[in-house]
């Protein structure tokens, strides 16, 4: 993103999970996603990734930082990002909430370790 003010979101996710990519891909056709920065972990440079957020816990699970520093990941990450494309508000306000937030979180724990056999080796 080439804007001098911050993105109202920072989105960090696996470029070489191809459905991964195509999730992001996804989001990134909506509305309102111009305003949100998409940094593909794999090919960026490491301090592209901030603070607290190293390039292998960015490729290990879905992050997004908020426009005040917070980093989420995981679960939290999907209902942020969500929360901020008018297309998936509702669901992100919806499923935003702890109980929820735990059930969704077991869940991708699961995804993640059947996306290991989706991931393009990266060089």
């Amino acid at each position: 993103m080439s804007s001098s003010s911050p993105a109202a979101l920072t989105v960090y996710f696996d470029g070489a999970c191809p459905v991964c990519s195509r999730e992001i891909a996804l989001y990134r056709r909506q509305d309102g996603a111009s305003g949100i920065e998409w940094v593909d972990a794999t090919a960026c440079p490491v301090a592209t990734l901030g603070a607290n957020l190293s390039r292998e816990l960015a490729l290990a699970r879905l992050h997004v930082r908020t426009p005040d520093g917070e980093l989420r990941s995981g679960a939290r990450a999907f209902t942020t990002l969500w929360r901020s494309l008018p297309r998936t508000a509702f669901l992100g306000r919806l499923l935003d909430h702890r109980p929820v937030l735990a059930i969704l979180e077991v869940g991708y724990r699961v995804l993640l370790v059947v996306r290991r056999t989706w991931r393009r080796p990266v060089a």
